[in-house]
């Protein structure tokens, strides 16, 4: 497979298929043309995909990693540090890196639809000059048509039935602001404010609320955690007070804290850590935690709201 010439060493397409033997054709010859060229190669994709290729592979499945996008992905907030970036550091020399991700799939609930969508645009962002290659399909068939028109945006190469060409709506900048939605707490939120005395509290306050909410399998320890590291940020970044809300739903705690700060990066908590500077690493582990996390940011402050599952 190739695909339409780019200045850039990045290439990012998004494969439009229809039904298994398109997806087959779509992202098999993609595997073997980088194989064939001496490039490591992962799939992260739903467990059934995940069949089909390595069916279509053969016996060079053996030189291809595969990831289960629906564990390793459960979170969109955590795709680019766990999956991309571990695969494509972790690769030596400067050969380019091949890569097929598939984090929209049909069954993506609505809360999480606006992550999945943003992590698409901000890929870009995160591989700019790697050499890297990687291709998303888009089941055009089982997907929703705002999906669809939401890839043409995030991604400035498409491929479908009719072959390859660039995108004329390309504009990733412009989802990452369209989807920075405002977040509504549910209507029997629990609440409290702090700031940096009342840290330990507000701790206290969240684990104690957790348990009378009485959902069950949710881990205490990940929410004291991750409400530790969003309380400490909005004290350190947030103009050092905040407002904790949680509530349950389904069988996930939620919460969320809201300060009077504003996210600048949209990278925050995607990226590995630097290990050569101290910090950065709250909002990171955070999205190990949960699965699913999201934030709005503007002027009149930043809301980051966390899933976490029971």
């Amino acid at each position: 497979m190739t695909t339409v010439p780019s200045h850039e060493p990045f290439v990012h397409p998004a494969l439009f298929y229809e039904g298994t033997d398109q997806y087959v054709a779509g992202t098999v010859p993609f595997l073997r043309e980088g194989l064939d060229a001496g490039e490591p190669a992962a799939v992260a994709a739903p467990p059934d995909r995940l069949k089909l290729i390595r069916e279509g592979l053969g016996e060079r499945a053996a030189q291809v990693r595969f990831i289960d996008m629906t564990q390793a992905g459960r979170n969109p907030g955590r795709i680019i540090a766990n999956v991309l970036r571990k695969f494509a550091d972790a690769q030596p020399g400067a050969r380019r890196v091949r890569i097929i991700g598939e984090p929209i799939w049909q069954g993506r609930s609505a809360d999480e639809y606006p992550a999945c969508v943003q992590h698409e645009a901000l890929i870009n962002a995160a591989f700019t000059g790697r050499a890297v290659t990687i291709l998303c399909p888009y089941d055009a068939g089982q997907l929703r048509q705002q999906a669809l028109c939401d890839a043409l945006a995030t991604h400035p190469v498409v491929i479908d039935a009719d072959g390859e060409r660039q995108s004329t709506a390309y504009s990733p900048e412009e989802i990452i602001a369209r989807y920075n939605e405002p977040l509504l707490a549910a209507l029997d939120a629990a609440a409290c404010t702090f700031a940096a005395p009342t840290l330990p509290e507000t701790r206290d306050f969240a684990v104690s609320r957790a348990r009378a909410l009485g959902v069950s399998g949710v881990s205490l320890g990940d929410l004291e955690l991750a409400v530790a590291e969003l309380t400490t940020n909005s004290v350190v970044h947030g103009a050092g007070s905040g407002t904790l809300r949680i509530w349950a739903e389904s069988d996930r705690i939620v919460c969320e804290v809201h300060d009077c700060g504003q996210l600048t990066d949209p990278l925050a908590g995607r990226r590995p850590p630097n290990p050569t500077r101290p910090g950065g690493r709250g909002l990171l582990l955070v999205h190990q935690l949960a699965d699913l996390v999201r934030v709005h940011t503007g002027p009149d402050g930043t809301t980051i709201r966390c899933y976490l599952p029971g």
